[in-house]
């Protein structure tokens, strides 16, 4: 009877929480009810957050040393890169560059970088979306740094972050005195400015650098023997250096847009090692071209085309003396016909400017002795010699 009694107390309150469960639920319904209508909708759910996982291989902070930089203008990621001393790239050895003279660039910049250590050179690039509104999604700037190479790179991982990376730009930039690129006279600069100008950001830390653009060095000493003066081409060809796998620059706004678009950031590796070894060969290359047109006398060449765009420099640079000596060191070391009879008028021509008269006769001389486009000319200047001498003789 007791177990009856129990049992049946149990069944009543389950049944009173039950009648004030239901009581409860109506109440609900009746307020939303009335908020939304009898027949309406719920309200929508909110949106479900997506919880993307560490270590995806959608965050580039993952797959490069680095960090997140916040500035006043928003933030933007960066990385940093070091070449020790005792590395080489190429035919170059990372730790000459640090020992180059402070004068090397005098001559290559027609004196206005007179005197500049090479601790305040710094070296840029750009990746851009080349576009016509193109901007620049990664600028990288390498510097001489404790007897190595360092490289600072500055990164968009969104069009939103330009303002930040251009603010650290022109902050980074400021410690340095002569900016060097590579056809960046014509490109990245003027890109670089109009950009920092849409921002609102000062351009003066750009604009006060003293810019040597290597391009015009290198086609003066390699135009005449390469087909092509791309820096790719001259790394190759001058330093040595072969890449494997590297991305090709007309496809890197594609990796990029499509990194937009999948926030996959492997593919964004290659678009930093090529922007890497783009620096990298545009400082050795700058030595090397700067010490060929700070010291021609000792300009080591086994190519007489290439001393022909040196001598031919020095000659527009009013150094006569000096492009009559690279022009013979031309001849000894060899040129194909074209450019031998050519450098022979030259040497000619400039024997008799420096009064030199009977050098002069001498090369005006073998000129007449074989068939070349210069023969008749010569015939002419060496009668014409011959007759002033003439005068000069008769008592």
């Amino acid at each position: 009877m007791c177990g009856l009694l129990a049992e049946t107390f149990i069944m009543e309150d389950v049944e009173q929480q039950l009648a004030a469960l239901r009581k409860r639920i109506a109440h609900i319904d009746r307020k939303f009810g009335r908020k939304y209508g009898r027949n309406s909708a719920r309200p929508p759910a909110p949106p479900a957050t997506r919880v993307v996982p560490r270590h995806s291989g959608q965050f580039i902070e993952e797959l490069l040393s680095g960090e997140v930089v916040r500035t006043s203008r928003g933030k933007h990621f960066e990385t940093e890169r070091f070449w020790e001393p005792h590395r080489r790239h190429g035919s170059w050895g990372i730790g000459d560059l640090a020992l180059l003279p402070n004068d090397l660039l005098c001559a290559l910049s027609d004196g206005s970088i007179a005197a500049a250590p090479p601790a305040s050179w710094a070296f840029l690039d750009t990746e851009t979306t080349g576009l016509r509104a193109a901007y620049a999604f990664l600028i990288g700037i390498g510097w001489m740094d404790a007897g190595g190479f360092r490289l600072r790179q500055f990164f968009l991982r969104d069009e939103s972050e330009e303002a930040s990376a251009l603010a650290r730009m022109a902050e980074h930039l400021s410690r340095f005195e002569v900016l060097i690129t590579y056809n960046g006279r014509a490109y990245d600069q003027p890109l670089l400015e109009n950009r920092l100008r849409a921002m609102r950001i000062p351009a003066e830390p750009l604009r006060r650098l003293r810019h040597l653009d290597i391009l015009a060095g290198a086609r003066r000493l390699w135009k005449l023997r390469l087909a092509s003066c791309r820096l790719m081409d001259l790394e190759y060809r001058i330093l040595g250096v072969e890449r494997h796998g590297d991305l090709p620059g007309a496809m890197i706004p594609y990796y990029y847009f499509d990194y937009l678009r999948s926030r996959q950031a492997m593919s964004l590796v290659p678009i930093f090692h090529h922007n890497a070894m783009d620096i990298l060969s545009l400082a050795c290359l700058t030595a090397v071209v700067s010490a060929a047109f700070h010291a021609p006398e000792k300009v080591a060449c086994r190519h007489g085309e290439d001393l022909i765009g040196l001598a031919r420099w020095l000659l527009r640079a009013a150094k006569r003396a000096e492009a009559l000596a690279v022009f013979r060191r031309a001849v000894e070391v060899g040129l194909p016909d074209e450019l031998l009879f050519r450098t022979l008028w030259d040497i000619a021509v400039l024997e008799k400017k420096l009064g030199r008269v009977e050098e002069a006769r001498a090369a005006f001389r073998d000129l007449t002795g074989s068939r070349n486009p210069y023969r008749d000319r010569a015939v002419e200047a060496l009668g014409r010699i011959d007759r002033r001498l003439a005068k000069t003789m008769r008592p």
